[in-house]
């Protein structure tokens, strides 16, 4: 098929990559805000695993054309499909978009709406396509980041609103080559979908907070909150996903579906205490560290120096879209407190979104460069490469021999062994 896809989005170029591998002809346009040559150079589509690859391969071989924002789309042969992946932040490009481009489109096509816009949208779009017989469905984006491409090619599921059985042949056939092993489709009216998709993001962060909630009561109680995670998972009408406690979650999708919800529970006249609840206790958890490392230290903070393991909002991205790690960041500038950061690979993102600051250094190489010096270590993103470090280097270099674990991956006995005193989330050594 000939595809045209719109958008800067992680969705934007895995559809792009995957879509060219198969065999379908592709022309993706960017969105204004982030043409190629940005795409290209930015820290998160390098760090995603095959992505980059696949782009290449596909440029190569002729399959896939990638366009400057302003170029307009060719249209010596129409096509079939039109991918819109634009941010929230975008929805008011889309529909003048969509009637830019419907000439160049066949007249029995269709448009894929795999943006988080709000419920009702893919109709409004659908509108602007002109003619009879083109169609709009909705397609959600349930791709995560560090694993987009194996979520794209080897999906569990789609996510599919569609009112017309037509649309829904063409669409199984774009996907035909990654529906192979078992039928994935879930098919249901296109409201549906969307507010589906909004709704799954808003029930696991839900679990999140809920979780932050019982690990503070944990703490005060002095339980560990590792035996009430295994009760909880246990039952079976709980299970184990998103019950583990941390210091708060973050990135671009999963903030801004909380947000969506909100707005739309809001536009229908029902105001939910509870989201407002859930986004409160996030925020309130991104301090957690903090105030750990305050209550150590009685409040005299002025003058440390404090290690950051981590500034990705999760493993396997370079984003720090509304990370934990800015709103800790923060808390500790605004007490004097010097920060050793490390990440794998987040640091341009780091750099490009605070600039330098008079209290900050980081570091992309050894770990072990941040905690030289340091009065404490704080681990905010579970890489894999800070799951086993040297213990006793560790505890050479902290002067304040403290380690906070906001991800509750250490044994916190095994830890005090090591001669350092540990605190995570709802978790401390046994006295």
């Amino acid at each position: 098929m000939r595809v045209v896809i719109i958008g800067s989005e992680l969705a934007a170029a895995t559809a792009a990559a995957a879509l060219s591998w198969v065999g379908h002809d592709v022309m993706w346009r960017p969105h204004v805000s982030s043409d190629w040559e940005t795409l290209a150079d930015s820290a998160w589509l390098a760090s995603e695993p095959h992505l980059s690859m696949h782009l290449r391969e596909g440029r190569r071989h002729a399959k896939l054309h990638i366009l400057q924002p302003e170029e307009a789309i060719p249209d010596t042969r129409p096509h079939e499909v039109l991918w819109l992946a634009l941010s929230p932040e975008q929805r008011g490009d889309a529909g003048d978009l969509v009637s830019s481009i419907a000439p160049c489109l066949s007249e029995s096509a269709v448009l894929i709406n795999n943006s988080t816009f709000p419920v009702g949208e893919t109709e409004a779009l659908e509108a602007r396509l002109g003619g009879t017989r083109r169609t709009a469905v909705a397609l959600a984006d349930l791709l995560e980041e560090g694993r987009a491409w194996d979520a794209f090619t080897r999906p569990s599921r789609w996510l599919f609103g569609c009112d017309d059985d037509r649309a829904e042949h063409q669409v199984r056939e774009l996907l035909r080559a990654f529906n192979r092993r078992r039928d994935v489709f879930q098919r249901m009216p296109r409201r549906a979908a969307e507010l589906s998709k909004l709704a799954i993001n808003g029930m696991l962060a839900t679990r999140i907070s809920y979780m932050n909630e019982i690990a503070g009561l944990s703490d005060t109680l002095g339980v560990d909150v590792e035996y009430v995670r295994q009760g909880m998972g246990a039952d079976t009408r709980i299970g184990y996903e998103y019950l583990y406690p941390g210091c708060g979650f973050g990135g671009p999708s999963f903030s801004r579906d909380l947000m969506r919800l909100a707005d739309v529970q809001s536009a229908s006249g029902r105001h939910s205490a509870l989201l407002d609840q859930v986004l409160d206790i996030n925020e309130h958890k991104k301090e957690t560290l903090f105030r750990k490392l305050w209550a150590h230290y009685h409040g005299r903070l002025e003058g440390r120096t404090v290690a950051l393991w981590g500034a990705a909002f999760k493993p396997g991205t370079a984003r720090i879209d509304h990370a934990p790690v800015l709103t800790l960041l923060r808390a500790l500038w605004a007490q004097g407190v010097h920060v050793r950061l490390h990440d794998p690979a987040a640091i341009m993102a780091l750099r490009e979104g605070l600039g330098e600051h008079p209290l900050l250094a980081c570091f992309d190489g050894d770990p072990f460069e941040a905690t030289d010096g340091a009065d404490a270590l704080m681990l905010v993103t579970e890489w894999k490469a800070y799951w086993n470090p040297d213990w006793q280097r560790l505890a050479s270099q902290l002067a304040g021999r403290l380690v906070l674990d906001g991800r509750n991956i250490y044994d916190p006995d095994y830890v005090a062994s090591m001669g350092l005193y540990y605190r995570g989330i709802g978790r401390r050594a046994d006295p």
